[in-house]
């Protein structure tokens, strides 16, 4: 009796995720399959994740972005140690010839303005999955990449 009673429970078991549910299928042609694994495939999605973000309305961002976001978060470490050695460089006093403080300083406000719109471009990019991007968090994950 025991026996019976545990199987009956077990399968009415309360489903504890997608997969314990019916799946839905979808007739298509086989160009318009390979044009929906080629999108799932950009996302870095399955097909199913794809389709049920798409059928959900949730935004679907490109893997690729993801991938050029972390470069530009490179080019901004970059760009970061660039102005540390110049300030480094006015600070020690031995000014290059041709070169006047009043130049490496306009060239220090250019770094520091790209620097910010490349963090505002990031969040664009970003800004719907994640939390906002400030550029101490930015240097953090870099920082956090390099060790």
């Amino acid at each position: 009796m025991g026996a019976i009673l545990r199987r009956r429970w077990m399968n009415k078991r309360d489903p504890k995720n997608r997969k314990d549910y019916q799946p839905i299928k979808v007739y298509c042609f086989p160009d318009e399959r390979e044009t929906i694994e080629q999108q799932a495939r950009s996302t870095g999605l399955s097909k199913s994740s794809y389709l049920l973000r798409v059928g959900m309305g949730y935004p679907i961002r490109s893997i690729v972005d993801h991938h050029q976001v972390e470069e530009l978060i490179k080019i901004n470490g970059d760009l970061g140690r660039l102005g540390g050695l110049l300030k480094l460089w006015l600070s020690n006093g031995k000014p290059a010839p041709g070169i006047d403080a009043r130049t490496i300083r306009e060239t220090l406000t250019k770094i520091d303005r790209t620097q910010d719109e490349m963090v505002a471009l990031m969040q664009k990019v970003l800004r719907p999955q994640a939390e906002p991007m400030t550029r101490a968090r930015m240097m953090r994950s870099q920082k956090d990449r390099d060790t």
